[in-house]
Order: C-alpha cells, then sequence, then structure tokens
C-alpha cells in the first residue's frame, strides 16, 4: 500500500491507537482526516499535528456517517483509505439490570454497527480509486472472548467475521481489506475501569502501530503481533483453558464492582 500518496479518514482519532496512527501516518507524507465525537478533542488533535483535517462525527450515528460522507468526499475527492478504529470497551457483569437496553449494546453501536455502516457508505467511493483500502481494527479478543467484557468481545469477533467476508467479496476489486488485530494495548480505554490492567501485560500503541504501519506498506492482510498470533494458536489448541484463565479476572471485577 502507498501510504505517501494516500489520503485516510481515521474514525477516533484523538486518544488511543487512533492517535498514534495520525502520528506515524503523518510521518509516513500520509493526507489525514480524523473524526471523533468531542470537538474540544479534535481542536487538541489538529493544534499537535496542523497538516490533519478534524470532522466532528460519531459512528454510532447513521445521520452523522451519511453527512460525513457528503462533506469528506466533495472536499477529499482522492479519499482512498479508512480506517475503522473508532471503539469502546467495558467491563460489565450480564446481572446487572442498572443498564438499560439502549446502553448495553453500546460496543456492538460503535465497534462493529459503526465498521458495516461506515463501510456500506464509503465503498462507493472506495471502489472508483485506482488504489483503495479498508482498515477494521478488531482484537484478539476476537479469538479468545473475555467474559468481563463480554459485550466487547461480541463485537470484536463480529469486526473479525465480517473483515473476512468483506475481503473474499471484494477481492475482484481495487479495494484491499485490512484487518488490525491488537492484543492488549497501553492506552485511555481503560481509564474508566473498576479494575485496571496490568501495564506490563500490555502492548505500547507505539510499538503496535509501527506493526501496523508495516503490515499496510507490506500489504498484509491480518496484521497482528507476535502476541496476537500466539492467543490465536492457543484458542483453537485449548479454547475452555484460556478462557477459564481469562475469566478468573471477572470475579475480582464482580467483587469490585459491587463495592462501588
Amino acid at each position: 500500500m502507498d501510504l505517501k500518496n494516500s489520503t485516510i479518514l481515521i474514525t477516533g482519532g484523538t486518544s488511543g491507537i487512533g492517535l498514534e496512527l495520525v502520528k506515524q501516518l503523518t510521518e509516513q507524507g500520509s493526507t489525514i482526516i480524523v473524526t471523533g465525537r468531542k470537538q474540544e478533542t479534535l481542536n487538541d488533535t489538529k493544534r499537535r499535528f496542523p497538516k490533519i483535517h478534524v470532522f466532528q462525527s460519531d459512528v454510532s450515528d447513521p445521520q452523522d456517517i451519511e453527512r460525513l460522507y457528503e462533506v469528506v468526499t466533495q472536499q477529499f475527492p482522492d479519499l482512498n483509505v479508512i480506517v475503522n478504529n473508532a471503539g469502546e470497551m467495558r467491563l460489565l457483569d450480564v446481572q446487572d439490570a442498572s443498564k438499560d437496553l439502549k446502553n448495553i449494546t453500546r460496543e456492538i453501536d460503535i465497534n462493529l454497527t459503526g465498521t458495516i455502516r461506515m463501510v456500506h457508505q464509503f465503498l462507493p467511493h472506495l471502489i472508483k480509486k485506482r488504489t483503495a483500502a479498508i482498515v477494521n481494527v478488531s482484537s484478539a479478543i476476537a479469538f479468545m472472548p473475555y467474559s468481563t467484557a463480554p459485550v466487547y468481545s461480541a463485537s470484536k469477533a463480529g469486526v473479525h467475521a465480517y473483515s473476512l467476508a468483506l475481503r473474499l467479496q471484494l477481492n475482484k476489486t481495487s479495494v484491499k481489506v485490512f484487518e488490525l488485530i491488537p492484543p492488549g494495548v497501553n492506552t485511555n480505554l481503560q481509564n474508566d475501569w473498576v479494575l485496571p490492567p496490568n501495564p506490563s501485560q500490555m502492548m505500547d500503541v507505539d510499538k503496535l502501530v509501527s506493526v501496523a504501519i508495516k503490515g499496510l506498506l507490506n500489504d498484509t492482510p491480518e496484521i497482528k503481533p507476535f502476541l496476537v498470533n500466539v492467543v490465536k494458536f492457543l484458542s483453537r489448541l485449548m479454547p475452555s483453558q484460556l478462557m477459564k484463565l481469562g475469566h478468573k479476572e471477572f470475579e475480582k471485577f464482580k467483587k469490585l464492582n459491587n463495592q462501588q
């Protein structure tokens, strides 16, 4: 993939993996468009990277996606890459009845439905380009459900399955489909967790994005660090044992959550 001559739209590009993608893709010479829900954080990102372009947009809102498409494709007709990075991860107890029906599916709306809607909206534009790409950010949890984050696990498994199907359907077009599969990464995604992860077991975001950039440049369909390859292998070799190991965290979370 020629990143230097690409115009790239990154959803959720104001923090975490998205913000690091902005940094490293800017260094590659790409033209960068960033979306996010909060204008204040978009303004902060613009101050850090003056050459980027920012648009307020919420991927969980289909009307926002429609408006974004109209504005961006008019202003940036050379747009040829979209990165579906916007995401949310919550630790949830399914027996906690305090969440209403709209709230409980929030991660599905952002992580999975948002990705599908963005692709559906922008694909007619992308498919006209000589070279184009869709980059979907999933998670190692797509291969190993994490019981402490059940809805997030479902959303990322969905992103993985959707990316596989999308790649097959588009294999005779100019649109390449990449899936970036991170392990646990040290970002602000975990800021509000009652049970913080162990930082020593998490990957630094700059190292993850370096792997992502290399994968895009080399046209690697599934971009994943070595640790994810290990998780994927173990999920096939010993799935029950792996899930039980992860489930030990749930009892700690439940106890802490009940104390709040």
